[in-house]
């Protein structure tokens, strides 16, 4: 039974940050998968050839347009009849296996609008010129073209990393204890009462998360911007 007392907040705060553990392993994992699968994307996406072209349009439209909990779904009980079919069985993979897999097929998707939109913003002129001095196109695009496309792409990616922040929270759905899932369970133990104070709790957990993200998101383009500026002196 808990309380209202401070000893008791603070006895609810540490269980709660004690799952932050398993959030930022599923936020730093699907982040990392996301952004692979998201930069391949966005190259299909900007070469355009027809069937590979055709087959990520399909995969962006069906991803944007269907709710993340039912991907997450999708995943957790259908990936697995999936692989069964192979002679595969992960049925004793760990929850959050299929949590990572749900979460980077999802924020892929985003990601690679943020690259793909963000490697166009820097303009076809910028790569006539950088042939014009006799570079290669490889040459171009990673000493002229990815570095600005890089710099105009962190402000959305953060967005898209604090997004993704709070779609973690519907891993409990699927019996994982992140600190959603753990409020879920001192809900439960509370019987009821108090309620509205853990929720408030683990708002105030992701929120403190959400600033630390955006913090450091614009201190990284700040310091990103600065940098080119002073190579480019």
């Amino acid at each position: 039974m808990y309380g209202t007392g401070m000893d008791a907040i603070w006895k609810q705060v540490i269980q709660i940050a004690g799952r932050l553990p398993v959030t930022l392993t599923m936020l730093i994992l699907s982040v990392l998968f996301g952004l692979l699968l998201g930069l391949i994307i966005a190259l299909v996406r900007i070469q355009k050839r027809k069937i590979p072209y055709a087959i990520a349009t399909f995969y962006l439209s069906f991803i944007r347009c269907t709710p993340t909990i039912v991907q997450l779904f999708l995943i957790y009980y259908g990936l697995p009849q999936l692989l069964i079919l192979f002679g595969l069985d992960v049925n004793n993979w760990d929850k959050i296996i299929f949590a990572v897999i749900a979460f980077s097929l999802h924020s892929a998707a985003f990601f690679s609008e943020v690259i793909r939109s963000s490697y166009l913003a820097v303009g076809i002129g910028q790569l006539e010129a950088a042939y014009s001095i006799g570079m290669s196109h490889a040459q171009s695009l990673r000493r002229i073209v990815l570095p600005q496309a890089f710099g105009i792409a962190i402000p959305n990616l953060g967005n898209n990393v604090i997004i993704l922040l709070k779609e973690t929270s519907l891993a409990f759905s699927i019996g994982i204890t992140d600190i959603m899932g753990q409020v879920q369970i001192m809900v439960g133990n509370s019987y009821g009462q108090h309620i509205f104070q853990m929720y408030i709790l683990v708002a105030l957990v992701y929120w403190v998360i959400s600033i630390i993200l955006e913090k450091g998101f614009g201190r990284l383009e700040r310091k990103y911007k600065k940098g080119h500026v002073s190579i480019a002196k």
